[in-house]
């Protein structure tokens, strides 16, 4: 059997108007024309150019058949005096039997999509299917459609991030939006249309002996009550065609800000100092001042504790291979190379240095912390007021 076509073809230009009983009803191939006082064959005779064919009156008489089997009875089957005029090439086969096997789901769309034409009950009747069915259906059409707004501002939020937001920092950039959800419905919406964050790779890191060991005065402890009170500094690598490029930061654990970077091709002790060098000159660096690294060898070097006397920091060493002890530096590396340097494939040492720029630019400017809901500048500026 032929699959029919939906209704909106079966109803061919709105050709059929509501089907109810105070519409005029279909009159039979010998009644007269209502309100014309003439039969279907003179109306023909008198108006040969008339649109109105043979085989279009042929079609609603079927139609009328078709109707009279659903149950409705003679006389409840009614089509507009225009729709006759007009002719309509698609109510023909308009019967139940066209219908036999579709999926309810495929009778329930086309019932959803002639809503404003047709009367619900009428249409339900014909394709047999409940009312209660049908509402139903668009029930959870409105659940479905209902979060795409949300999901198109979580998109836009997305973007902006670079797609490096979590649900918890979402729903504070939307919050700064004035858009209040539920965070738990801002993750479900995020799972359901792929909106989620870079996942995470875990990485290893080695760690060396040296001359000079300093007691680990941090603990753990990473809050800071202002700027440049404590600080935590470490060595990365970023893997390029060209070779192995090293990064050097130092991070404040008031605001968590990138307060200075370096880049270097050698991982040697020059790096760390240039690095100490160029955070003296930025920010104003008192005695009480506390930086903690590991016990890499650069670290534990003699020109790292003598550029510490003179500038009179404080160095403090995490314990040997307890990278917990220097958590936050190891935090910042984590996120720099899953929210932007995993996502690239580098292929030179200028191309590296241009994402980080651009990146730490972001990190420090834009990227929204979960804890103070505010960028680490942000928070810096605030302090400063």
């Amino acid at each position: 059997m032929r699959t029919p076509p939906l209704l909106a073809d079966f109803i061919h230009s709105r050709a059929c108007k509501p089907i109810c009983a105070k519409s005029l009803t279909l009159p039979r191939r010998n009644d007269t024309a209502r309100g014309c006082g003439e039969t279907w064959g003179d109306r023909r005779e008198s108006n040969p150019s008339s649109s109105y064919t043979r085989k279009e009156k042929g079609a609603a008489w079927h139609t009328e058949a078709a109707w009279s089997e659903t149950r409705e009875g003679p006389g409840r089957v009614q089509i507009r005096k225009q729709a006759l005029e007009n002719g309509s090439r698609a109510v023909a086969g308009f019967s139940l039997a066209h219908w036999e096997g579709v999926k309810i789901s495929v009778k329930y769309k086309v019932i959803y999509r002639h809503r404003k034409e047709y009367p619900i009950s009428e249409m339900c009747r014909f394709f047999e299917v409940s009312r209660s069915g049908y509402y139903g259906y668009v029930s959870r059409m409105d659940t479905l459609a209902k979060d795409l707004p949300l999901a198109e501002k979580i998109r836009e939020c997305q973007a902006e991030s670079r797609n490096t937001y979590g649900y918890r920092r979402v729903c504070i950039w939307l919050e700064r939006k004035g858009i209040h959800h539920n965070p738990k419905t801002i993750l479900r919406v995020m799972n359901k249309y792929n909106l989620l964050s870079v996942i995470r790779r875990k990485r290893y890191v080695r760690y060396g002996e040296g001359l000079h060991k300093y007691p680990n005065l941090l603990n753990r402890d990473f809050t800071a009550e202002c700027p440049n009170q404590k600080w935590v500094t470490d060595i990365s690598y970023i893997s390029t065609g060209q070779g192995t490029l090293y990064l050097s930061i130092i991070r404040d654990l008031y605001d968590n800000s990138i307060v200075i970077y370096k880049t270097a091709t050698n991982q040697n002790v020059n790096l760390v100092l240039n690095t100490i060098k160029a955070a003296k000159k930025k920010e104003k660096v008192t005695a009480e001042l506390q930086l903690h690294s590991d016990q890499g060898a650069q670290y534990a070097s003699e020109a790292y504790f003598e550029l510490t006397q003179r500038y009179g920091i404080t160095p403090s060493m995490s314990r040997r291979g307890n990278p917990y002890d220097n958590a936050l530096a190891e935090n910042f590396f984590s996120i720099l190379k899953t929210e932007c340097i995993y996502r690239t494939k580098i292929n030179s040492f200028a191309e590296a240095r241009a994402l980080i720029d651009d990146y730490i630019f972001f990190y420090n400017h834009q990227r929204i912390q979960s804890k103070t809901k505010l960028t680490p500048l942000e928070l810096r500026r605030q302090f400063a007021a």
